[in-house]
């Protein structure tokens, strides 16, 4: 069995030539993490976990063994509201009210003074994130261990989207209405600011996009990037707790669907497609068809023109992919990338949003 790390993925260190951490300055930290999250015990030692490519995310652990996560932006030059720490630390604080399982918030520190940044904590949740066919493999060699994770991801994102958002504190967190109009302005705005080349399939998508728009029905916490390698799984085929929350907002629940259908590949998908090595591609999990079923039994919502919300997601994922790259591209990530893998990524993502709104009747 893999060793589960911080955040469910494993460390890189990061540490710079005089053993500090790139992105952590250790003293005016501890001195924090001393002061405002109880029954820590310095000194501390931080590493950079491996597998974010927006806000940075580091293993924290104490003199005593006690494990802690802390989020901060990316090092440089960000687009503005992408990296909100309260924001994000409000969200997962309003549904850890809830039976959504996320890591519980310890504290929100918003003095740039303490570390040049913005940054959050909260506490250190055992399990894995599968993030490929090949750790999902080794993790989870059981076919109903398989199933049962599957449900699991189901029955979370459905209780997830029957919240009514002012009963946590989050009816604030941004408009309820319009939220197709919103996103699609959104994600042309930061393709225009973050592109590195011209890619005509995401412009024709944009326009047809657009054109097919469907009227929104249901509004709720849209968690935004919904998958499994945004969760730590248990080996008995559990969610543990659901990840990376920079991206949620208010709106079109079923905007959550069409994204992780996209991540959820079924073995007999052909090959090349973008979910060719998705970690449920191995076999065992309920197929796109069934996690539609249960999903709108769960919620007693209507859940047709879901091909509209998988090439809206296709579409999206493909101007945040751009965004990530260009980041690397200036150096502010905290490491290296193979950025012909991300164009590679991103011409796939485009053309597979192209192919199904053009599909749409």
């Amino acid at each position: 069995m893999n060793t589960p790390m911080a955040a469910g993925r494993e460390t890189a260190g990061g540490e710079t030539a005089g053993g500090a951490v790139k992105g952590i300055r250790s003293g005016p930290v501890t001195a924090w993490l001393e002061a405002h999250v109880a029954g820590t015990t310095p000194p501390f030692q931080f590493e950079l976990i491996v597998g974010g490519h927006s806000n940075l995310t580091y293993a924290v652990t104490d003199a005593a063994g006690r494990k802690l996560v802390l989020r901060r932006p990316p090092l440089g030059a960000v687009l503005a509201t992408a990296h909100d720490m309260g924001r994000e630390h409000k969200i997962i604080s309003g549904v850890g009210r809830t039976a959504v399982p996320v890591p519980q918030a310890l504290g929100l520190c918003e003095d740039d003074s303490v570390n040049d940044a913005p940054f959050y904590v909260m506490n250190f949740v055992e399990g894995r994130v599968l993030d490929s066919a090949e750790v999902t493999a080794r993790f989870l060699p059981d076919l109903d261990r398989r199933a049962q994770l599957g449900r699991s991801v189901i029955e979370i994102l459905a209780d997830l989207h029957r919240i009514e958002p002012d009963t946590v504190g989050l009816g604030d967190l941004g408009r309820k209405e319009a939220y197709l109009d919103r996103q699609l302005k959104r994600w042309r705005g930061q393709w225009e600011k973050s592109k590195t080349r011209e890619l005509p399939a995401m412009e024709e998508s944009y326009e047809l996009l657009l054109a097919a728009k469907p009227e929104q029905r249901y509004t709720g916490i849209v968690h935004g990037d919904y998958r499994l390698g945004n969760m730590l799984s248990g080996p008995e085929g559990s969610v543990e707790a659901v990840l990376d929350w920079e991206l949620c907002t208010l709106g079109d629940v079923l905007a959550d669907v069409g994204y992780i259908l996209n991540n959820w590949a079924q073995p007999d998908d052909p090959k090349g497609e973008e979910t060719e090595v998705a970690p449920t591609s191995i076999g065992g999990f309920p197929s796109r068809a069934e996690f539609v079923e249960a999903y709108a039994k769960r919620t007693g919502f209507e859940v047709d023109n879901v091909d509209y919300y998988r090439s809206f997601q296709y579409w999206r994922l493909a101007a945040i992919v751009e965004g990530v790259m260009a980041r690397y591209l200036k150096g502010v990530m905290g490491g290296e990338a193979n950025t012909d893998v991300f164009k590679q990524r991103i011409d796939r993502l485009a053309d597979s949003a192209l192919r199904l709104v053009r599909s749409l009747g």
